[in-house]
């Protein structure tokens, strides 16, 4: 791999703006393409942030001998689709999360990683924050004993926006689990791994969309509240309860900056400030997974992906959360 990595945008919409402004600031990486089906689109983008190379479709992108790795930041039921077309072209993926809608779809891209042998990861940038490393590791090695209770929620208003929206739109795989429940349900399988039952109930918009959903992890000697909704505010501060002391991680938990210890009734902050929003942790990682010639991270792998859209699955099974697309 070469000493600058080039990176192109697939799908050019709020979110690449923000991974493009940090990756402005990882000095070995480049963003050099970017490609929509609308070419005005990308051309606004390619304006905004200085990209030498616009394209008006995905397929002249993928083809393009100007990247080595696509971020590809479209609605969630073309990722798939299009995650495969660029590593069956030899591109490199990071694909915003959910991987795919469903564990079928997650497990149709890791085989296309294999076949093609390049590399293929989920957009978890939370697992790549310096904080939510640090509590892991806290965790893991028991410096509060043993985790017997996690709360994380993530929740914002939404119903302002159109029904063609994203968010509002089932034939765009709408609702809150995959766009924002993801966020809880890693943060309960990094600290607590698969559960042995998950409870879940949700609410519904008019037009089929899961507007919230509270959720129970039940493991052997530990419990997880989770709640995603798009129906108000919520505090996301993360509470990790454990036998000899409690963490909190600071609002919004999923891009924290710090953290607070409570033990023996005493409560002590750290901080941790982050460098760009947050993207920046998860572009590094990629970087030095493909100067190794990996074709996927050890710090969230093939199988994370799988085992969390596992997890998802399962709770819209529970809560009979069905796009129209899906037979």
């Amino acid at each position: 791999m070469k000493s600058k990595i080039k990176w192109g945008v697939v799908g050019p919409g709020k979110i690449a703006r923000k991974f493009a402004s940090d990756l402005k600031l990882v000095h070995e990486a480049e963003l050099t393409a970017v490609g929509s089906r609308n070419l005005k689109r990308a051309q606004e983008f390619a304006d905004e942030f200085d990209v030498p190379h616009v394209f008006g479709s995905y397929e002249e992108l993928f083809q393009s001998p100007e990247v080595d790795v696509l971020y590809v930041a479209t609605p969630h039921n073309f990722h798939k689709d299009l995650a495969i077309r660029a590593m069956e072209n030899g591109k490199h993926v990071l694909c915003e999360k959910p991987l795919g809608i469903s564990r079928a779809e997650v497990t149709e891209m890791l085989a296309a990683s294999k076949q093609n042998n390049v590399f293929l990861m989920e957009a978890m940038w939370s697992r790549f924050n310096p904080t939510i490393q640090k509590v892991k590791q806290m965790v893991d090695d028991g410096e509060l004993g043993k985790l017997a209770y996690l709360h994380a929620d993530f929740a914002f208003y939404a119903l302002d926006r159109g029904l063609d929206s994203r968010l509002l739109n089932p034939e765009l795989a709408s609702g809150s689990v995959l766009d924002i429940g993801i966020y809880p349900i890693f943060l309960s399988y990094l600290l607590l791994g698969m559960p042995d039952k998950i409870l879940a109930t949700s609410n519904f918009h008019p037009n089929g969309t899961e507007l919230q959903t509270s959720m129970i992890f039940d493991y052997e000697q530990a419990q997880a509240v989770l709640y995603s909704g798009l129906t108000s505010r919520s505090s996301m501060i993360a509470e990790i309860s454990c036998t000899d002391g409690e963490l909190l991680l600071n609002s919004r938990w999923h891009e924290a900056d710090g953290y607070k210890l409570v033990k023996e009734g005493e409560e002590q902050e750290f901080s941790m400030p982050l460098t760009g929003i947050g993207y920046y942790y998860e572009i590094l990682e990629v970087n030095k997974c493909l100067k190794e010639e990996k074709i996927e991270s050890d710090l969230w792998s093939h199988q994370n992906s799988l085992d969390l859209s596992e997890l998802l699955d399962t709770v819209r099974e529970k809560c009979r959360i069905k796009f129209p697309f899906e037979t």
